[in-house]
């Protein structure tokens, strides 16, 4: 597994991290790769959450493209093969965390169908001295949610230990 020239910038799991997720959750850890090998992109997530609550939800941990194959519909794809797994296991939504900074990031999921749930405060670390940095919950709704309660904006900020 060689996930690194996808995202170097922003490797910060650890192979355990990465071996964990496709121990536990294979299917939601899917690898886009060339014609020739190279790796494109890939995916990976979990379902997580409870049913009881209408909680239980796919979640989007990391999303990456490699530079040179980015601008091609890739993201959307491994994104829509994402929600597909998560509908076939009665997810109410797909949830994921992005920085507030990353408009570009925002955006993309915002043509996806994804709207900001909330936004949870000092959500990133930062390091060399910069300010801990903000996140959005964005979220889309599968249909199994019908009343698209799960989208429902909440009103307020939280912080990364409010987060079940």
């Amino acid at each position: 597994m060689n996930l690194r020239f996808c995202n170097l910038p922003d490797l910060q799991y650890g192979i355990p991290f990465y071996l964990q997720y496709l121990a536990h959750w294979p299917e939601y850890f899917i690898v886009a790769e060339a014609p020739g090998g190279e790796l494109m992109g890939y995916i990976m997530g979990k379902a997580e959450g409870s049913v009881a609550r209408e909680e239980w939800h796919g979640h989007v941990t990391a999303l990456s493209v490699a530079p040179e194959f980015r601008r091609l519909g890739l993201a959307a794809k491994l994104m829509e093969m994402l929600e597909e797994i998560s509908e076939r296991k009665g997810g109410f939504f797909v949830d994921l965390f992005v920085r507030v900074s990353n408009q570009v990031a925002v955006n993309m999921y915002k043509r996806l169908g994804y709207s900001v749930y909330r936004t949870v405060i000092e959500y990133y670390s930062a390091s060399n001295g910069e300010p801990d940095e903000d996140a959005y919950d964005m979220r889309k709704a599968l249909s199994r949610d019908t009343e698209k309660k799960s989208i429902i904006p909440l009103p307020h900020p939280v912080r990364p230990e409010d987060i079940e």
